[in-house]
């Protein structure tokens, strides 16, 4: 099984504690959250993986190198020259991985969760799409999708209204709405349509662009504990139980 960390942002929120090593060197019990989430990876029979760097990118090169995982092969994705966003970030890192046609787990550095990461790749394998964790959690901004099957259909922002979607007639009251959880299968075969993209971009744009072709397909988890750890006071928050 293979996956990607995204480990390549500036870690803004985290500040002061990002003014002078990466997002993904932050402690939390002691051990960087790059340790924490290499370590449920390799615990849940992930051998191949990818990080994405930038701020201070060396560092975590470093750290990878210093800190080998038995039966673990690590590539970096290196951003340093450019940040990607997760759109561009994945196009790289996903030409980095042995192309044999399954698809990778893309994993956030600051997300910590109870989620089975071997139950997921296991149960909702796709060769040509992407599968989504999703939860009920309130937010402004929700996906869309289609109630009889789960599958992507668009995206709306409930403050203002805005709706995107690659179907002009949509009804977003005919649909479920679901806040993505930063945790999703992604197809190698989907980077053959990334190819005329510019190099920085989102990957819920593209997703919503190639949701009428591919299927993008939403899977909410009613039992799913989710903490997003960019803030400060949120390293304090994370039960023990959620780290590997």
């Amino acid at each position: 099984m293979k996956a990607l960390i995204f480990a390549a942002g500036l870690g803004t929120r985290l500040k002061p504690l990002t003014d002078n090593r990466p997002k993904a060197l932050v402690e939390i019990y002691n051990e960087p959250l790059l340790a924490h989430v290499l370590r449920k990876l390799s615990q849940s029979g992930y051998t191949e993986v990818v990080i994405n760097v930038h701020h201070f990118g060396e560092q975590i090169i470093d750290y990878v190198s210093q800190h080998p995982i038995e039966g673990m092969t690590i590539h970096i994705s290196d951003e340093r020259a450019e940040l990607l966003d997760t759109g561009g970030g994945i196009r790289q890192a996903g030409n980095l991985f042995t192309n044999d046609g399954r698809p990778f787990l893309i994993h956030n550095v600051d997300i910590f969760s109870n989620l089975d990461l071997k139950e997921f790749y296991t149960t909702h394998p796709t060769t040509e799409g992407a599968t989504l964790l999703v939860s009920e959690r309130k937010t402004s901004r929700y996906l869309l999708f289609d109630p009889s099957d789960n599958r992507l259909v668009g995206w709306t922002n409930i403050q203002t209204g805005e709706v995107k979607s690659p179907y002009p007639n949509l009804r977003v009251e005919d649909c479920r709405m679901y806040a993505f959880a930063g945790i999703h299968l992604f197809s190698q075969s989907l980077l053959q349509l990334m190819t005329d993209w510019p190099s920085r971009f989102s990957i819920i744009d593209f997703y919503l662009s190639v949701a009428d072709r591919v299927p993008i397909i939403g899977v909410p988890k009613s039992d799913l504990q989710l903490i997003d750890v960019g803030k400060p006071d949120t390293l304090a928050q994370v039960p023990k139980e959620l780290i590997s």
